[in-house]
């Protein structure tokens, strides 16, 4: 038993045959399955539930139809059994008959016919136009951007604002930095708090808290422009340390410098 010779045999009855549906194909591969464990031994025995497990048919109604249509088509020779007990008996038909070999003067007819269709439709498409697969022109295009990906990172590394497209940042408008950008880099936010000669540390703190709400103004709006955040965050700094500077002093209690603490209150 040449198991390929009769699967190739199957599908090419198949093609002729316009009154089978992917339920038929499933159904028939399953029973191959059963019949390849049986080391193609005829006939064979099966279970409904296993059948249908394997050939994901989940109608009961279905499966006896597709497997009444492959009985009456000579797929398989089914013989149903009604017992519970005892499983159905299904001879598996040999198609590797179907395959007929086919003459010289056949192949070079076939080959005439062949060339005589791509020439129709080569007519038929533009001049400008190839007849190239479909998997050749995706692959292409999978090329393409994986060297435009690739010059992009090249580019971006040696100088992200490199080929700004306004389009691409709608929110930044025609003409203004990339450096506004929102959420902006650690680097650019150290820099701007160096120039106002404030610590990294702050700046830390700033992008921090930050990052951490979203970039919110007030846990609610969207912040627009960090810069100016910024800004306001170095001018609450400085009025925090200010009134932290302003310590309690000790003589703003109302008692005496030497209190006695041996008299009772």
């Amino acid at each position: 038993m040449n198991y390929i010779k009769h699967l190739t045999g199957f599908f090419d009855k198949l093609v002729h045959d316009y009154d089978l549906n992917p339920t038929h194909v499933s159904l028939y591969i399953s029973l191959f399955q059963f019949w390849n464990l049986n080391r193609f031994e005829n006939p064979i025995s099966i279970t409904r539930d296993e059948v249908m497990r394997i050939s994901k048919i989940c109608s009961k109604a279905t499966y006896h139809k597709c497997m009444r249509e492959l009985h009456e088509k000579g797929y398989v020779i089914y013989e149903p059994s009604y017992n519970p007990f005892r499983g159905s008996m299904v001879r598996m038909v040999n198609l590797s008959n179907e395959l007929k070999p086919l003459r010289k003067k056949e192949v070079t007819q076939l080959k005439t016919k062949q060339a005589n269709e791509q020439a129709v439709n080569k007519n038929k498409t533009s001049d400008k136009q190839a007849l190239v697969s479909s998997i050749n022109i995706i692959n292409n295009t999978n090329s393409i951007n994986n060297v435009n990906i690739e010059e992009q990172a090249k580019n971006k590394k040696n100088n992200p604002f490199k080929n700004y497209d306004p389009l691409c940042h709608p929110e930044l408008g025609e003409g203004k930095n990339l450096e506004n950008t929102i959420p902006p880099e650690m680097s650019n936010v150290i820099a701007f708090f160096k120039e106002k000669n404030v610590t990294q540390i702050d700046a830390e703190k700033f992008y921090n808290h930050f990052q951490s709400n979203g970039w919110l103004v007030g846990g609610k709006s969207k912040m627009k422009d960090w810069k100016a955040a910024a800004r306001n965050w170095i001018l609450n700094s400085e009025k925090f340390k200010i009134q932290n500077s302003e310590k309690i002093k000790p003589n703003h209690l109302h008692v005496p410098n030497e209190k006695n603490y041996s008299e009772p209150l």
